[in-house]
């Protein structure tokens, strides 16, 4: 079955090939961009296919909010804006968490 599936995989990518689809991408002919070390290539295709439509994961924004916050909160003086910022902090750690592991389970 496997077998049979790599060669229908490799009849549609020569088809695509003799017709010139594989020709004129963008990217075509130069080397593949490094990736982080913790991505594996399929991880790192989606990602790449959804930074060119524009399209961000929603724990990028939380992280950026986060780092944000965290740094409003080392410039605070009063204790009471300071626990108010500290349940802000919880809540978007809380809040990034859940979406870097739904993105996870989502790509395993």
């Amino acid at each position: 079955m496997l077998r049979a599936l790599r060669s229908l995989v490799e009849r549609q990518i020569a088809k695509t090939r003799a017709s010139g689809g594989l020709s004129g991408l963008n990217g075509e002919g130069k080397p593949l961009p490094k990736r982080a070390s913790d991505q594996d290539a399929a991880q790192a295709a989606g990602l790449g296919i959804m930074a060119e439509a524009g399209v961000v994961p929603e724990e990028f924004p939380l992280k950026q909010q986060l780092l944000e916050a965290r740094a409003q909160y080392a410039a605070l003086k009063n204790e009471c804006e300071k626990r108010a910022q500290s349940a802000r902090i919880a809540d978007l750690e809380l809040r990034y968490n859940i979406a870097r592991e739904a993105r996870q389970k989502f790509l395993s």
